[in-house]
């Protein structure tokens, strides 16, 4: 019984150290490390879309503020960014020809 005991030992141990020696022998080759750098990559971006949108949220919070506070000293409605590009560029008067055209 002891015998069989530590031969299920030894296979369950063969087994684990077969498993971790081909994981690092692929994570050597081109395209193991094609694979990691793939992963590092996205993670890159993800972080950097996350970033991006906590920027954008703090700038609107930011021109919120400043717009009602301009607005408060003022009394006049001013547009937010936002606003003033929605706005119907047709309303804009057009540029003059260029000279010779």
């Amino acid at each position: 019984m002891n015998r069989l005991f530590w031969i299920g030992v030894g296979a369950a141990a063969g087994s684990y150290v077969t498993r971790r020696v081909t994981r690092a022998a692929h994570s050597v080759t081109p395209a193991g490390i094609g694979e990691n750098l793939a992963d590092g990559l996205r993670e890159l971006g993800a972080g950097l879309g996350a970033f991006g949108a906590e920027v954008r949220a703090g700038m609107n919070v930011r021109e919120q503020e400043l717009t009602d506070l301009v607005e408060r000293r003022t009394g006049g409605h001013v547009p937010t960014f936002t606003e003033a590009l929605s706005s119907d560029v047709a309303a804009e008067p057009a540029r003059a020809p260029r000279a010779g055209r």
